[in-house]
């Protein structure tokens, strides 16, 4: 058996109790202080494995950085490793959605996504430790407490630490049961559509109003149409609210769209068909805000060349490992749209991440935590 996957072999229950303990420090996005208590423990669980630094994360919780003290004497170039502290799960998800372990998996809220991969990073770095293994790179670890919401506190500190890296690794989950690598992602993005009117009654004053409501819902019908699935570009009017009763003519209506691109080319036609909506009804006025969030994290060469040597990785360790894309969005699409060589999706092997039947397997904990570890050594 390789060593590293021997040596994880042998952790397998501490790595159990670690992502236990992760699990069951809850961090939501919208809590700092719950998200400041995750990232002390994290740092506390690590001491002694590298030196740890924290940064301010505005309204939300610290950001933290820690560059990993590694066997090897001379190192040259920089590996940065990415992955965030805070969940979509408010503080008492545990009470309905305890961790446990059964039919072959562990389950609790955050669990997939994505403690789970910090948690087999941590043992990664360990295993080259104890077995003395040399590494070449200087590996930095930066765990975001934003990414769930945006990353807007945080998204100049992975940027600027991805232009000093060779190479990017995200521990965000892989696709489906497969645990797929992921080495595309389509950009995200938001508009807020307003819509004003002019309000009258509805009974006594129809023809006098302008309803913003009929208004928007023509909006929404040309928005939809921005929609091209050949090209990978999807427009959704997610949330729509208006009006403020039955028996007036609204004044006011807003549509919340969500944006998806596969190509940052196709941005700036997209953000050209939005900024140009125009009012059907002359008498209304339409405001367009908003745009690309995070850009797409394109399949590059670099991307390539990553995974393939990741596949040679888990080749080494009996597991056959594949690729996908996906309409998600991770920092890794920062990194990626800088021209950073990018690979997503090496942490846990599961499913339902943001719902109910959250969860990883279990006998696919070693093999991903000694995949990590092989990929540090391969880059």
């Amino acid at each position: 058996m390789d060593p590293l996957l021997s040596y994880v072999e042998s952790r397998r229950v501490e790595i159990i109790a670690l992502i236990r303990q992760m699990v069951e420090c809850e961090s939501p996005s919208d809590d700092p202080a719950a998200v400041n208590r995750f990232v002390d423990m994290v740092g506390a669980r690590a001491a002694g494995l590298g030196n740890v630094k924290l940064f301010p994360g505005g309204r939300y919780g610290k950001h933290m950085q820690m560059e990993f003290l590694l066997p090897g004497d001379k190192k040259s170039g920089q590996i940065l490793v990415l992955g965030h502290s805070d969940t979509v799960w408010p503080m008492g998800t545990l009470k309905s959605m305890p961790f446990k372990e059964e039919k072959g998996r562990l389950w609790g809220p955050g669990v997939l996504d994505m403690k789970s991969g910090v948690a087999f990073f941590l043992f990664a770095m360990q295993a080259l430790r104890d077995l003395r293994i040399p590494v070449k790179r200087r590996v930095v670890l930066q765990l975001n407490s934003d990414e769930e919401v945006g990353s807007d506190s945080s998204r100049a500190l992975t940027e600027k630490e991805a232009k000093k890296s060779l190479a990017v690794l995200v521990l965000e989950p892989g696709t489906g049961l497969e645990g797929k690598l992921k080495t595309a992602r389509k950009g995200v993005g938001s508009y807020h559509v307003a819509v004003h009117g002019k309000a009258s009654h509805a009974g006594v004053d129809f023809q006098a109003g302008a309803s913003a409501v009929v208004e928007l819902a023509r909006q929404i019908d040309k928005i939809a149409g921005f929609t091209d699935l050949k090209a990978g570009t999807t427009v959704n009017p997610g949330v729509i609210h208006g009006g403020t009763r039955s028996n007036v003519i609204a004044a006011e209506a807003h549509a919340e769209v969500d944006i998806r691109i596969a190509k940052l080319k196709d941005a700036a036609a997209l953000d050209k068909k939005f900024q140009g909506l125009k009012p059907f009804d002359k008498r209304c006025k339409v405001t367009v805000k908003g745009g690309l969030n995070r850009p797409p994290m394109e399949r590059s060469a670099g991307v390539a060349e990553l995974y393939a040597k990741a596949r040679t990785a888990a080749k080494e360790l009996g597991v056959k490992l594949e690729e996908s894309s996906t309409g998600g969005g991770s920092d890794g699409n920062f990194t990626a749209a800088l021209g950073i060589p990018t690979l997503d999706g090496l942490g846990g092997a599961g499913e339902g991440a943001h719902a109910s039947h959250e969860s990883i397997l279990v006998e696919r904990i070693a093999d991903r935590t000694a995949l990590l570890a092989k990929l540090i050594l391969a880059l």
